[in-house]
């Protein structure tokens, strides 16, 4: 009995022995692989979000608030006194230059006008007696000369009568849209009545002022690229044709104005603008996303991902876009912009860039 529960006892303790030595073998294999994987390649990439830099042409800017204004417009009067028996125009329609707008009444001009033709053909007359008398020696050369003056008084005094006879027809001054009319047929109207309103619409002026500290940098032919409160989505391009030699009071600013095509008729005078006055332009400007930029310690940084490390770079900037800035120096194109885990990277770490689409908002002037 006692040499069964010997051998019985022997066999546990091998198996146990057995155990303890195979687990001792795992746990030093696992531990050397484990030390050749963190030890020896160093710590893995780190994952970063990048978007390439690339060029766009960007416009320096003045930004500025104006209106649009008609680069002509009056109010027409008559410059005969009378009443309005004719009205040829309608409120809103588009007439030509010299276009008849209203009639006032010219019954009493015409006779005025026949009877300084009577009147002018009988100092004619006068007038070819003496010359023959003068030539027959019957008559002076004073009288000759009364004669004369006679002559040329009496087609004056017509003259006269038939300018104020034609300009009872009131005729468009320019080409343009008619306006509010402010007469009705029968009215009497003298030179201080107002008729109707008359306005050019093509092209249009957008007029706005700038600061005083601008005015080494502006010129005409400058390109203005505005939106019109009134037509949300759409911008407009023109070209400036007036820069105001003299600084308005108080606000020390300068008037400028600029032409810009109105084909369609959408730019009405009054209609409120936001401006961008363009200075100078960089056609081959490099851009990246604005959040790949940062402040730190007065410095403005950003992360650039190359040969798959994360080097820092000292950047100047120039144009703001929504979503986008100009880099004047720092970055070139084409190089990858960490715009995604930045707060994690150090100088010279390991990165594996991920490229992320930004939407493509241009910061070209003609796309503002």
């Amino acid at each position: 009995m006692r040499t069964m529960k010997q051998r019985a006892s022997w066999r546990r303790w091998t198996a146990i022995a057995g155990a303890v030595a195979v687990a001792a073998c795992g746990k030093g294999e696992a531990g050397s692989s484990g030390q050749g994987g963190t030890g020896g390649d160093g710590p893995p990439p780190m994952p970063v979000e990048v978007v390439a830099a690339r060029q766009d042409s960007v416009i320096d800017a003045i930004s500025a608030t104006g209106e649009i204004e008609a680069v002509q417009s009056i109010e027409l009067r008559p410059e005969v006194d009378g009443r309005i028996v004719q009205i040829l125009v309608r409120e809103g329609q588009e007439v030509r230059q010299g276009a008849p707008l209203f009639r006032v009444d010219d019954a009493e001009l015409k006779a005025q006008v026949a009877r300084a033709e009577a009147d002018r053909d009988l100092a004619r007359q006068a007038l070819e007696r003496t010359r023959q008398l003068v030539v027959e020696n019957a008559s002076s050369t004073a009288d000759l000369e009364r004669a004369e003056a006679t002559a040329r008084s009496t087609q004056a005094q017509l003259d006269l009568l038939q300018i104020r006879l034609d300009r009872t027809t009131i005729r468009a001054p320019f080409a343009g849209v008619v306006g509010q009319r402010l007469v009705s047929l029968g009215d009497y109207v003298t030179n201080s009545t107002r008729l109707v309103t008359l306005q050019t619409v093509n092209p249009q002026r957008v007029v706005f002022a700038v600061p005083e500290r601008n005015a080494s940098i502006l010129r005409v032919g400058q390109e203005v690229v505005f939106r019109v409160a009134a037509l949300p989505g759409r911008s407009f391009t023109g070209r400036v044709d007036f820069v105001d030699p003299v600084v308005q009071l108080p606000a020390r600013t300068i008037l400028i104005k600029a032409v810009v095509s109105n084909p369609r008729r959408q730019l009405q005078p009054g209609m409120f603008v936001e401006a961008q006055l363009a200075t100078e332009i960089r056609p081959d400007a490099v851009i990246v996303p604005e959040d790949g930029v940062m402040l730190l310690s007065g410095a403005t940084l950003a992360w650039v991902a190359n040969d798959g490390k994360a080097d820092r770079r000292q950047v100047v900037l120039g144009v703001r876009r929504p979503g986008w800035v100009e880099v004047r120096s720092g970055i070139a194109a084409g190089e990858l912009v960490v715009v995604g885990g930045q707060e994690r990277l150090a100088p010279g770490a390991p990165v594996a860039p991920i490229p992320v689409e930004r939407s493509a908002e241009p910061v070209a002037g003609d796309s503002l």
